[in-house]
């Protein structure tokens, strides 16, 4: 069985600029996250905020709402 591949920041055609950013912290290395509308679907945006390269990961609803999920049920209590 193949995963089908989820589609790049650029094959979504999304202008990260444009997008409504929600940061978990202030400074270079908090998180920010983005849903953005694109083909269809709603798309989580996440990066790191002054990440020299800007890079942007893709993740579809489900994958958010099992990530999401697993912060309300302490899953990643221990990851420190």
């Amino acid at each position: 069985m193949s995963v089908p591949r989820k589609p790049t920041v650029q094959e979504l055609r999304i202008d990260v600029a444009a997008q409504s950013w929600q940061r978990s912290g202030s400074g270079r290395g908090s998180i920010e996250v983005a849903f953005a509308d694109a083909i269809g679907e709603q798309w989580v945006l996440m990066r790191v905020a002054g990440d020299p390269e800007e890079r942007v990961l893709v993740y579809d609803r489900f994958e958010w709402e099992c990530f999401v999920d697993g912060v309300r049920n302490g899953e990643f209590d221990d990851a420190i």
